[in-house]
């Protein structure tokens, strides 16, 4: 892999009550946007209503189960988001998979505001039904607030300033990059502390949009609340070895009561050299993808042999990868136990392309179960095409990740590819109330699922088990990484 340089050292800045300012934390598209009133009847149904109609359209699913699963209390993954794709196969039954699912997604500078009177959106949603209520319930060392981030910084300090408005106290907002952060953070038994104004400041909770192998600078067990805690990433919020796991254990638990978890077919544990068995074995057509990276990181598309040479050259820094069956369109997906599954795509433009599309959906889980908070989309590239010719870059077709990491470690976001749920874009997805209700169960699901494997990823005091996730996840590179 390249080396890139460390990002440009940044310094702590503080948030104090009254500093939210709504240009600083959304996209300016999105402060002029009116949210889709499709989108907006979707916000409004309420648990109870969503489990209704999905049981009418799923006789199969046990109605206990889906209600049981929308009032599940996460204790340790209570912000998540799913990366879905609506799929259809040969016969035309249409579908909505899990891609992945991330812990401390992106979402609310794209979500336009719900109500234009409530101009924190969904950042004041999330922290109200999550962080407030743990703030005031767990038993805390002393100490301040702060927000921990690696990239993203205009959502991070929009959780920042709404958190120092939420709390009446300053916030402080700290630079957590993989280079350097030994500076500013440190972790003294088990508690978190900033360097700030020349002196090592206790934080008795912080919320964390550290992304890239956060487990490289917080342990994931800690005495500070982190939320999340890095016990949800490596239980399968930015580990995708571990997330296939836990939804094949959380669908052998539901498979009586009609409820699943839906993912292309899903090979882990897989080495490097056994990378072109795997793809032979989808018909020369897959996803690779490194466990550990996010943000659109260590994916690589393979649909010829150009494409799996070069993939094989490429020096890797882990152990493990898995192989998905590759969703594309429906002459070169690959051949998986689901069948060909390949991409219902945008509506056609005025040149009658239609683009690989994705779905995110961002739900928050409290003690009243879960609640959906932030919904957006993105569209590949360049549009899809009947058939391959060996030269396009599948990737160009495929890959629908906004994020671009530059050359000096900073990143970029390609927002010319997002598509906001408001009255401009969300048409053109494509997609009904009933594709809403699908999304947020999955992606309810999903969560779920990672924070059960939380729950077997720690002793009965509390403790993170090290030896038995290096038995769970054979790969000895990420183990050294952990954070003891």
């Amino acid at each position: 892999m390249n080396d890139v340089a460390s990002p440009p050292q940044r310094s702590i800045r503080v948030y104090a009550p009254g500093d939210f300012e709504p240009e600083r934390h959304f996209y300016p598209r999105v402060l002029n946007a009116q949210l889709h009133p499709l989108v907006k009847s979707f916000l409004t149904l309420g648990n109870e209503r969503i489990a209704e109609r999905y049981v009418h359209l799923h006789p199969e699913a046990d109605p206990a189960a889906v209600r049981e699963a929308l009032a599940y209390r996460p204790r340790h993954f209570r912000w998540g988001g799913a990366d879905l794709f609506v799929i259809t196969n040969e016969t035309g039954a249409r579908r909505i998979v899990v891609i992945e699912t991330n812990s401390c997604p992106s979402g609310q500078k794209s979500m336009p505001l719900f109500d234009d009177h409530a101009e924190h959106g969904g950042y004041q949603r999330l922290l109200e039904h999550t962080f407030m209520r743990r703030l005031e319930k767990a038993r805390l060392p002393s100490g301040g607030l702060a927000v921990l981030y690696d990239k993203n910084e205009m959502e991070a300090s929009g959780y920042a300033a709404t958190l120092a408005d939420l709390t009446g106290e300053p916030v402080l907002l700290v630079p957590c990059f993989k280079e350097g952060h030994q500076q500013l953070v440190r972790f003294d038994d088990g508690i978190l502390e900033v360097r700030h104004e020349g002196a090592w400041k206790p934080i008795r909770a912080a919320f964390r949009y550290v992304t890239q192998a956060p487990w490289q600078r917080i342990p994931p067990v800690t005495k500070t609340m982190i939320f999340n805690p890095i016990l949800a990433c490596l239980a399968g919020g930015r580990n995708k070895l571990l997330a296939a796991k836990a939804y094949d254990l959380f669908n052998a638990d539901l498979r009586e009561r009609g409820l699943r978890i839906r993912t292309p077919e899903t090979i882990w544990d897989v080495s490097h050299q056994e990378v072109p068995l795997w793809v032979e074995r989808m018909g020369g057509v897959a996803v690779v993808k490194n466990p550990y990276s996010n943000a659109g990181q260590g994916v690589w598309t393979l649909t010829n042999e150009a494409e799996l040479k070069a993939f094989m050259e490429l020096e890797q820094s882990y152990d493990r990868f898995i192989v998905q069956a590759l969703i594309g369109n429906f002459h070169w997906s690959s051949r998986s136990r689901n069948g060909r599954l390949y991409h219902v795509g945008t509506v056609p433009d005025k040149r009658n392309r239609i683009y690989a599309a994705d779905l995110r959906f961002m739900v928050g889980g409290g003690r009243d179960g879960f609640r959906p908070i932030a919904i957006y989309a993105r569209r590949a590239r360049k549009g899809l095409t009947a058939e391959l010719d060996g030269v396009a870059s599948s990737w160009e077709m495929l890959g629908t990740n906004l994020s671009v990491k530059l050359a000096d470690g900073e990143w970029k976001s390609e927002t010319e590819r997002l598509l906001l749920v408001d009255n401009r874009d969300f048409n053109k997805l494509g997609i009904g109330t009933d594709d809403l209700i699908e999304g947020y169960i999955q992606t309810v699901l999903s969560v779920a699922a990672i924070d059960r494997m939380c729950a077997r990823l720690l002793t009965q005091k509390g403790r993170f088990r090290h030896r038995f996730f290096g038995e769970v996840n054979p790969d000895p590179a990420l183990a050294a990484e952990i954070m003891r």
